[in-house]
């Protein structure tokens, strides 16, 4: 009996994913704002310009996974690639957290490191992480383009930044995923932007 439910609820959350990809693939706005943001960041790379992330949470995971692939590499042999997850450095983030309140965790290290034609990428599942949007608006100030990936609802922090992705679900867990597909998408284009190379061995 477990392990026939351990396989229904399997399929269930498949099925889930699966409507997801369906519902990111026939929505045009979706497809065109990732189209938008790979267009932008892949413009950012090839000019040697920084890509800052954030998030909280889960979000927070994603954002280090995404700088580990532009660092690192995500499919091809390429030069590194100058990227910051914000939300790793524990010290700043105490510290500003403790002097300047949670609030400001990102916006000051946003001011500290980022340079105008840099990009920052925020990713918010609720789309309504005051610390995100403020990191946002930080970086508007300083020059650099700002990406904010939402659900559905980009709430405060799409607002708060010149473009969104916003995966359409209200569900975290498939929102997260969302973010996933299109994060590996970005960086696929960002390394043919940068002129690629071979594919690792």
């Amino acid at each position: 009996m477990t392990d026939e439910r351990l396989a229904q609820l399997v399929q269930t959350r498949l099925r889930e994913g699966e409507a997801l990809v369906t519902a990111m693939l026939e929505s045009e706005q979706c497809v065109a704002e990732i189209v938008a943001a790979a267009e932008a960041v892949g413009a950012a790379a090839a000019d040697g310009r920084k890509i800052l992330l954030f998030g909280n949470g889960g979000s927070a995971a994603d954002a280090v996974h995404v700088a580990a692939e532009f660092v690192g590499r995500y499919l091809v042999e390429r030069r590194p690639l100058p990227a910051l997850a914000l939300n790793a450095n524990i010290s700043a983030l105490t510290a500003i957290g403790n002097d300047y309140g949670f609030d400001q965790i990102f916006a000051r290290q946003v001011t500290a490191l980022g340079q105008a034609g840099d990009v920052a990428i925020g990713l918010t599942t609720s789309g309504r992480s005051v610390n995100v949007a403020k990191g946002l608006e930080a970086a508007n100030e300083a020059g650099l383009t700002t990406i904010a990936m939402t659900g559905a609802d980009p709430g405060p922090v799409g607002a708060a930044a010149a473009m969104r992705i916003a995966i359409p679900s209200s569900e975290t867990p498939r929102i997260q995923e969302g973010h996933m597909l299109a994060a590996h998408t970005i960086c696929e284009w960002v390394e043919e932007a940068i002129g690629g190379g071979e594919p690792p061995r």
